[in-house]
């Protein structure tokens, strides 16, 4: 049987008092916004969060077409900048969702990560069928999020203090597949570029990209500035590590941007680019960089995805969540 995860617990986990941790975990005054959702990060991890019934798989499972539909989906983005419907990425995810809800007869709507509760207590759950998540989604949100009560998919994103189902490109595979390839034309000198604390996605990627290393017996020198540059101060990071270290042989980077931002830093400082200097993407964003290899990401299929296991889980609310990786097409170029 698993112990129970008790405030105690969280608390010996973190450093903090058991005071700290309760305030932290009810949303009341008393601890800060970071140590929150450090306390609900840490609680998550340790399973605090664990539905206390054992899901169970019906007999007899509902299927999508046995039913006409009607409702509301609502589509909740994050609040930034880079995630919403006029990215190159985002964009289309949006597009399949839409699409696809609009092919089965449910109403859609759009919000942005509300900065405070409010927004949510205005939200009737009974007026809402289910909620997708697309890209990142903050842990206060989601829970949130799980008071109301509704099926929730995410797109892109895992939390380990909210289990649901989830939608996501296969990264691991994908990555590996693209170093077997870059790897047998000989190269030695990697450097993996992107915040893999941006998205799951990302840290999956860093994740192909190391094994496939190990497993050719390739030495690991990575930069740690690389692996976690913000959009914000980008420049400034990559130009210091690339001035300290030097280049590598090849780019690996977490998606097409990062090498798009990596090309336009060496630009603007008039960094000569070598003619043997290797850049990989990922996404099929910008196809105007002269890449070894990127991947195709079928990213309205993605946000299709998203809607059939909605319907799903409306369906069936008490089989097991599922993780579904959609497969992605990597491209290689002379």
């Amino acid at each position: 049987m698993r112990r129970k995860v008790t405030i105690q617990s969280i608390a010996d986990f973190t450093g903090l008092s058991k005071f700290a941790v309760s305030r932290g975990l009810a949303g009341k005054s008393g601890v800060s916004a970071q140590t929150r959702e450090l306390i609900l990060r840490a609680a998550g991890q340790l399973g605090y969060f664990k539905d206390s019934h054992v899901a169970h798989v019906s007999n007899e499972l509902m299927d999508t077409d046995s039913r006409s539909w009607s409702g509301t989906i609502l589509v909740l983005f994050p609040n930034v900048r880079y995630q919403n419907t006029d990215s190159l990425y985002w964009g289309p995810i949006f597009n399949g969702i839409s699409s696809r809800l609009n092919q089965k007869g449910i109403n859609i709507l759009t919000l942005t990560e509300p900065t405070n509760d409010s927004m949510f207590s205005l939200l009737n759950p009974e007026a809402i069928m289910g909620i997708i998540t697309v890209g990142t989604i903050s842990t206060p949100v989601l829970l949130d999020i799980k008071r109301l009560g509704i099926p929730v998919v995410m797109v892109d994103h895992y939390d380990p203090c909210f289990h649901c189902d989830s939608i996501f490109t296969d990264n691991l595979s994908t990555m590996r597949e693209i170093m077997t390839s870059v790897i047998s034309k000989g190269y030695k000198s990697y450097q993996f570029l992107g915040n893999i604390r941006d998205a799951q996605s990302f840290y999956e990627r860093f994740l192909g990209f190391r094994s496939a290393l190990e497993d050719n017996d390739i030495e690991l020198n990575q930069i740690p500035a690389l692996m976690g540059p913000e959009i914000e101060t980008f420049h400034e990071t990559f130009q210091a590590a690339v001035e300290e270290h030097g280049l590598p042989e090849v780019f690996v980077c977490a998606n097409d941007i990062f090498a798009f931002f990596a090309l336009e830093t060496m630009r603007n400082i008039g960094m000569t680019i070598p003619d043997n200097l290797v850049f990989t993407g990922f996404d099929n964003t910008h196809p105007q960089i002269p890449f070894l290899a990127t991947v195709n990401v079928d990213k309205e299929l993605l946000g299709k995805r998203a809607v059939d296991q909605m319907l799903w889980r409306i369906l069936n609310p008490n089989t097991s969540y599922e993780k579904t990786l959609i497969q992605a097409e990597v491209i290689i170029r002379n």
